[in-house]
């Protein structure tokens, strides 16, 4: 896991080998490999280690319990998005539901 003492705006992602390999590729360097038994603890730790911005795995989301799935929705500092598994199915967070997480804004469109 990467050091806790993190200064403003680090990203860390936590997800699944190919996902992992695929930042460090691109000089990420807070990047953490899970496995389905390690992953939700990681998944915590990431939480509460200091970052601005979590990329988790919707892998990662389905496994956490309902309270921690609200809390990470809810997550302002960090910023929790969850990505679309390398291997598999994902869920897709539209851009209104994104702002009014995020901005605490609805957006709509005049016609």
């Amino acid at each position: 896991m990467p050091d806790a003492t993190k200064e403003a705006g680090r990203t860390v992602v936590v997800g699944e080998r190919e996902l992992a390999i695929g930042f460090r590729l691109i000089g990420l360097q807070d990047v953490v490999e899970v496995t389905p038994e390690n992953s939700v603890a990681e998944f915590q730790r990431a939480m509460s280690a200091g970052f601005t911005l979590v990329i988790a795995t919707q892998s990662i989301r389905a496994r956490l319990s309902e309270a921690q799935r609200a809390a990470a929705d809810a997550s302002l500092t960090p910023l929790v998005v969850f990505v679309p598994t390398p291997t598999g199915e994902f869920e897709v967070e539209s851009i209104e539901a994104l702002a009014k997480r995020v901005l605490g804004v609805t957006l709509s469109v005049a016609g």
